[in-house]
C-alpha cells in the first residue's frame, strides 16, 4: 500500500524545512511506502528553492510548480492529479495540521473509511473570528445543498476511489469543502485541538475569506436566485397594498400633496433591492462565463521526481 501526502504551498519558506523534518519522522514510523507531493502555487519567496533542494536530497519528495499563483483550490487539484497512492492525505505546510495525526488517520482509513476527516476546535482563536465563523456556517448550511461543519476543512485522508470521484468533477469554480461532502462515501472524524501558527503569516485576509464564503454559497445551490423571486413578489404585494391604501385615502379625504419622504423611501428600497439581486444574478452569470471558456485551473511550469510513465506533461 502506498500513501501520498499532498501539500499546497504558497510562500512557506519559513516553515517548510521544519515541516519536512516532522513529517519525515512520522512517515518513517509507518509500515507503508509513501510519497510527499508538494505543490508550489506560484510562491514569491524561496519556497521553490527549498523544494528543489529537498527533492534532490530525498527521491520520495516530489513537487509540482505552477507558472503563477492559481490559488489553493487549484493546488489541491494538482496534488490529487499527480498523487499515485491508494490513500491520499491533504494537509497544509504551516504545521497547523499536525503530522502526528497521520498514523491515526491512516489506521482509521484501513478500517474501511473512504474519508477520514480531521476536525479542529476553535480554542485560541480571537472572539470576533470565532463568532463570524459560527455565523457563517449557520448561514451557509441554511442555503447550500450539502452539509458543511465548523472546524472541518481540507485536512483529510481520502481513498483512491474518493480521489478519482473528485478528479471526475471538471468544474472550473471549485469549492472543495462542498465537493468533499458532495461525493459522499463513508466518513470518520478525528478531533484535535486548534494549533496557533508559529511561523509565517496567514495567506487569508478578510477580503479573501469573504470571497471564499461567497463561493461556498454560490457554488452549491440556486437559493439566492429563489430568494430574489420570493422577495420580489413580497415587495410587489406590499406595493399593491400600499396603492390600494392610498386609493382609499384619496377617495375618502381627497388628494394629499405631502408624500415626498414615502416616495423617496420606496424608490431607494426598490432600487437597492434591484441592484442587490442584479449582483447575485451577475455572480451566477460570471461563473457560467468562466465554465464555458474551459480554461485549465492551473498551468504546470516544472515537476520533480515523478516517474516518466506517471508524470503529466499536459496542464490538466
Amino acid at each position: 500500500m502506498k500513501l501520498s501526502i499532498v501539500v499546497p504551498c504558497y510562500n512557506e519558506e519559513s516553515v517548510l524545512p521544519r515541516f519536512y523534518e516532522e513529517i519525515k519522522d512520522i512517515l518513517h514510523q509507518l509500515n507503508t511506502s509513501y510519497e510527499v507531493v508538494f505543490v508550489n502555487d506560484g510562491s514569491k519567496d524561496q519556497t521553490q528553492h527549498i523544494l528543489q533542494t529537498l527533492s534532490e536530497q530525498d527521491s520520495l519528495i516530489k513537487y509540482v510548480s505552477f507558472s503563477k499563483n492559481f490559488g489553493k483550490e487549484s493546488a489541491m487539484l494538482a496534488g490529487l492529479s499527480y498523487s499515485s497512492g491508494e490513500y491520499v492525505l491533504i494537509m497544509d505546510a504551516d504545521l497547523q495540521h499536525p503530522p502526528s495525526l497521520i498514523p491515526a488517520m491512516l489506521a482509521k482509513a484501513l478500517e474501511g473509511y473512504d474519508q477520514v476527516i480531521a476536525k479542529r476546535d476553535r480554542s485560541g482563536e480571537k472572539f470576533t473570528r470565532s463568532f463570524l465563523t459560527k455565523l457563517y456556517y449557520k448561514l451557509i448550511n441554511s442555503l447550500v445543498d450539502v452539509r458543511l461543519e465548523n472546524g472541518i476543512g481540507d485536512f483529510r485522508l481520502l481513498s483512491r476511489r474518493a480521489v478519482d470521484a473528485l478528479l471526475s468533477l471538471k468544474e472550473y469554480n471549485r469549492f472543495s469543502k462542498g465537493l468533499f461532502s458532495w461525493i459522499g462515501f463513508n466518513e470518520a472524524i478525528i478531533e484535535y485541538k486548534n494549533i496557533i501558527r508559529e511561523e509565517g503569516a496567514s495567506k487569508w485576509s478578510f477580503a479573501s475569506l469573504l470571497n471564499y464564503g461567497i463561493d461556498g454559497v454560490i457554488s452549491f445551490n440556486n437559493k439566492p436566485l429563489r430568494i430574489a423571486i420570493y422577495l420580489g413578489l413580497t415587495v410587489t404585494l406590499l406595493d399593491i397594498l400600499y396603492v390600494l391604501y392610498m386609493l382609499i385615502q384619496i377617495t375618502m379625504k381627497g388628494i394629499d400633496v405631502p408624500g415626498y419622504f414615502t416616495t423617496i423611501a420606496a424608490i431607494l428600497l426598490v432600487g437597492g433591492l434591484q441592484l442587490f439581486f442584479m449582483g447575485i444574478i451577475g455572480e451566477y452569470i460570471g461563473r457560467i462565463y468562466y465554465e464555458v471558456k474551459r480554461r485549465p485551473p492551473y498551468i504546470v511550469a516544472k515537476t520533480a521526481n515523478f516517474e516518466k510513465e506517471t508524470e503529466r506533461e499536459k496542464i490538466y
